[in-house]
Parts: C-alpha cells; sequence; structure tokens
C-alpha cells in the first residue's frame, strides 16, 4: 500500500523503547479521524513493503496503544491488533475511525488533518470550516420520514437499469436484487429511505422537502452586464443524473463555437466544450456541502463562463492542488455519480478539463474560493488558435497520455516554461515530479530542453512544427542563450545606461527577466559590459 491520506507506515521504534513517541502518533491519529479515518502499520519501515524478518510483537502493545492514545487525544477512537505478513513477521494494525459528527484533537489542544501523506496542523478559520463541514458528512445517509417503497417508480426504474448497465459496476453488485441494491447504495436506512435516496429516487414533493436540495439557475449576461437569458431549474423535479442533463441540453449557447483552419477542412471548436460541462455541473452537485443554503449559479458573459457553487472547499483542497488533490464531502453521492459514469474516478475530474481546454487552444481554468462560495470560471476565448491543430496532431500520432497532452498544450500555449514554472502550474512536488508529465516527450523529441535542474526550460522541438506544419508566430521567448547576449549587447550600445526593465521592454517582454539578468552577468564576466548602481538603480553600459 502507498502512504497517503488513509494509510502510513510506522516504525515498531515509535511505540517502544527510549525512542518511543506516542506523542506524535497520537497527531497522526487525530489527522486521520478528521479525514477519511485509515490505517497505520506500526512495525513497517517507511521506505520498506514487509516488516523486518522474525519481528514479534509484545501482546500488551495491542492494549497499551490505544490506551495511550485515548489519554493524549479527544475524539479519538483506535483498535490496534496483531497482523501476520507474508514472510512471517508480525506487525500492528491500528485503525482510526473517521470522526464523523465532532472534531478530533489532542489533549494540549492541537489539531490535525490528514492531507496527502502529511498530518497538518488546522488553522483557526480551517477548524471553523471543517465545524460547519460536519454534519454534511452524515447528511446523505440519514434516514427521512419517507418510506422505503414511496419512490418515483420511474426514476427508480431508471437507475436500476442504469447500474445493471453500467461498465463500471461489477457483476456481483449487478446481481443484487432491486432493494438489495437500494440497501447497497445507502438509498434505505431500514424502512425508510435516506436523505440520499429521496435526492435520486424519490418523488418530487418529498425531493422538495429535503433540506437544500441542489437548484440551479442559468444567467446569460451582455457586453453592458444586463440578463438577457435566465433558465432555472428550482422545482425539485428532476433528480441529479436529470439535472446534468437538462443543463447540458437546454441551455442553446453550449452549441456554439467557432471554425478554426485545418488544412483541407476547418474544425469546429464549441466555446465550452461538453465533457468541461458536464463535470464541472457534476462536481457542483456532488461536491457541495448540503447543508449549506444556496444555489448552483451558472453565469455566462460574452467572454467567459462562471460557476458558483455554494460553500467552500473541503479542507485540504486549494485551487492550487486541486489537480491532485481530493476529498469526498458526499460520500456515497460521488460513488453513485462515478458508478453511473457521470464523473471521473476521484482526483481525475480536473484532469478532463485541463486536457479539453488546452487541446482547444484555451487557458486553464481559474478557481477562487470566496467567503461562501467556489467559483471557477472558463474563459472562451482561443488564446492561441495557431496551436490547436499541433496539439491534436501530435497527441493523435504519439498517443499521448492525458498528463502528457495537458504538459504539451501548457508548453505549446506559453511557448516554453521552466521546471520550476511547470511544477508551479501543475502543483507538482517531490522527487522528479515532472516524470509521468514530461519524461516521455522529451523521449519521443517532442519537448526538448535546456539547462539543468530546476532550472531546466521545455520547449516544443521546432522539427516537429515543420513535419505538421504548424505556422508559428515569432517569438523570442525561446531564443538561444548567445543571441540573446548578443541582442542585449546591441540595445546597450544604442542605449546606454539602461535598467535590465528598459532593456526588457526594448528587446521583447516575453522575455524573461532572469534570463536577461543571466546574460548580463555573463557579458559583465567578459569584459564586454560595465554596471553602476545598486538592486533597482543598476544601469549597465557597453564598455568603451
Amino acid at each position: 500500500m502507498v502512504e497517503g491520506i488513509t494509510f502510513d507506515k510506522k516504525s515498531l521504534k515509535t511505540v517502544c523503547g527510549e525512542t518511543a513517541d506516542f506523542n506524535e502518533l497520537a497527531k497522526d491519529c487525530v489527522a486521520f479521524a478528521n479525514a477519511k479515518g485509515g490505517k497505520i502499520y506500526i512495525g513497517i519501515e517507511n521506505n520498506m513493503e514487509h516488516p523486518p524478518v522474525n519481528q514479534k510483537i509484545d501482546d500488551n502493545l495491542l492494549q497499551q496503544i490505544p490506551v495511550r492514545i485515548s489519554q493524549l487525544t479527544v475524539n479519538t477512537s483506535v483498535i490496534a491488533q496483531k497482523c501476520i505478513d507474508a514472510n512471517g513477521a508480525e506487525y500492528i494494525d491500528l485503525t482510526i475511525h473517521q470522526s464523523v459528527a465532532t472534531i478530533s484533537g489532542t489533549t494540549n489542544g492541537r489539531y490535525f488533518i490528514r492531507i496527502g501523506d502529511q498530518s497538518v496542523p488546522l488553522h483557526p478559520d480551517q477548524l471553523l470550516r471543517l465545524l460547519n463541514d460536519k454534519p454534511s458528512y452524515n447528511w446523505e445517509t440519514r434516514a427521512t420520514k419517507v418510506h422505503r417503497n414511496n419512490y418515483d417508480i420511474d426514476k427508480f426504474k431508471t437507475f436500476i437499469a442504469d447500474i445493471r448497465s453500467s461498465k463500471r459496476v461489477s457483476q456481483f453488485v449487478k446481481e443484487k436484487s432491486e432493494d438489495e441494491l437500494l440497501d447497497y447504495y445507502l438509498f434505505t436506512e431500514g424502512d425508510y429511505l435516506t436523505n440520499l435516496g429521496v435526492l435520486w429516487i424519490g418523488k418530487r414533493n418529498d425531493r422538495a422537502k429535503i433540506k437544500y436540495a441542489p437548484a440551479i439557475q442559468f444567467i446569460k449576461y451582455d457586453e453592458r452586464g444586463n440578463k438577457v437569458n435566465k433558465i432555472i431549474w428550482d422545482d425539485y423535479e428532476l433528480n441529479p443524473k436529470e439535472l446534468i442533463e437538462a443543463v447540458w441540453t437546454q441551455v442553446p449557447d453550449w452549441k456554439e463555437g467557432l471554425e478554426i483552419s485545418g488544412g483541407l477542412f476547418r474544425e469546429f471548436i464549441p466555446n465550452y466544450g461538453e465533457r468541461t460541462i458536464r463535470e464541472l455541473i457534476t462536481n457542483a452537485i456532488v461536491h457541495r456541502p448540503y447543508t449549506t443554503a444556496g444555489d448552483i449559479f451558472i453565469n455566462l458573459y460574452p467572454n467567459r463562463l462562471e460557476i458558483h457553487n455554494p460553500g467552500g472547499l473541503p479542507i485540504g483542497v486549494t485551487s492550487q492542488n486541486i489537480l491532485h488533490e481530493s476529498k469526498r464531502r458526499n460520500e456515497q453521492l460521488c460513488k453513485v455519480a462515478y458508478d453511473l459514469i457521470l464523473m471521473e474516478k476521484e482526483g481525475s475530474g480536473y484532469d478532463v478539463i485541463y486536457e479539453e481546454l488546452l487541446t482547444n487552444g484555451k487557458p486553464i481554468p481559474v478557481i477562487e474560493e470566496r467567503d461562501d462560495r467556489v467559483v471557477v470560471t472558463i474563459s472562451k476565448l482561443i488564446t492561441k488558435p495557431e496551436i490547436v491543430n499541433l496539439i491534436k496532431s501530435v497527441s493523435a500520432n504519439y498517443s499521448l497520455s492525458q498528463k502528457e497532452r495537458i504538459a504539451f498544450g501548457l508548453i505549446a500555449q506559453n511557448q516554453s516554461l521552466t521546471t520550476i514554472e511547470l511544477n508551479k502550474i501543475l502543483d507538482l512536488k517531490g522527487n522528479n515530479p515532472t516524470r509521468l508529465w514530461i519524461d516521455r516527450l522529451i523521449g519521443e523529441k517532442l519537448v526538448l530542453s535546456r539547462g539543468k535542474t530546476r532550472g531546466t526550460e521545455y520547449y516544443i522541438n521546432p522539427q516537429i512544427i515543420r513535419d505538421f506544419n504548424f505556422k508559428k508566430q515569432p517569438n523570442l521567448k525561446v531564443i538561444e542563450p548567445h543571441r540573446l547576449k548578443e541582442l542585449i549587447y546591441e540595445d546597450l550600445s544604442i542605449y546606454p545606461h539602461s535598467s535590465i526593465s528598459q532593456i526588457n521592454a526594448r528587446i521583447g517582454t516575453e522575455i524573461s527577466r532572469y534570463k536577461i539578468r543571466e546574460q548580463l552577468k555573463t557579458l559583465i564576466s567578459q569584459g564586454r559590459v560595465i554596471n553602476e548602481g545598486e538592486r533597482a538603480g543598476t544601469r549597465y553600459s557597453c564598455k568603451k
């Protein structure tokens, strides 16, 4: 198992001998409890897959660990049991239960949550948000007063048929009876429908009585900010699947776009792609807190689309790490949506959006967290129409993976990107984080690189551009270092006593100031250029 949001490994020294550190173990237990719960295997080193051969576990530890954790934490429940590995060695499986209704903490007043493979402290504002989010975690499985047989027969039949025809559902599940399927997906609790059951297969009147059942408003604005069209789905007649379908089929603007030249043919590029729209609407429905009031707003402006979803991002998910970090606020609703192929698998929804936007020559989405909502903005404009055919041709001819298409699209749009810039855009961390994104592009010579380590710069291979007959606009961003050096020298020979910003403005603002500064250092070391002044007041001239 890979260490992550629900799993960790610790040495046996954490709970034994002079090196025992129960405070550190308590911190991790609190972090797991405040996230999804999880397991800690005690007795397996971080960099190992198995416990040391012949390792034995003292039975007293199985009682000692839960006692110490209970003494060092509040609202934290753990169970310790002995396990035997395939190599015959023993280790401890410490199971931490999710703290569903309360917040787990340490007895010295500290709070943590699991994000990725780290246990990070909760700040006061995050603590308040987690407290507000807690009721939403068990909202979907809470029983209502609606009898389990009092459902909408058409929605019920459609749900059963969709589950049994889904390629994501195992045969074992498909063979369950209708009543068993309702129990399996937690649509029922004893003799009654849960909130999730009413939301999906309930009658309209019962759905309307659910507190904060989803409602969607589509509003179109003209150039002056006036409303020119409005469509509202707030009568609670539709379940989540039907809502998603209604938004896609009933808004005529989704069919609009423009055609770009593609050799002998012209290719239609929609203003907003179907995969992007469906994924964003599905995310808004399945990830919103159902204990928070507010409609989902789809605001269409002449140059952009904004989707407003009530509530904030789940703790641990930010606009920067949303490509990689996923935390389900409504666990069972997400499972139903995934099994019915309404959304991508956990953690890959925004990959789909990035891929479609970049393939169509558009910038990546802007995600903004405001006081009471999350706003996702999608640009209508194609920033570089000329790269659309290049990206699609390369992707088709080289069978690029989703990550590779995203990386190739980012480099093509930006002319070039350094490792630092790529890591920042994609929020990549760890050792060699770009491996799955960029290595094959370099291996196939689709992308070339220059420089070393974090300063490595990636750019599209000019030969690929020629092979696919890509009409690239001239750009100095990828100018070779020796040519840039001579360009700077020539500029200073005409305009002595210039600052870096003045040089940058004259020779091309697309060239990074870092590159200009590096070449100025080279020219100074060669004795061709002199500098006067300090910091922002530094001026450069050619040496006479």
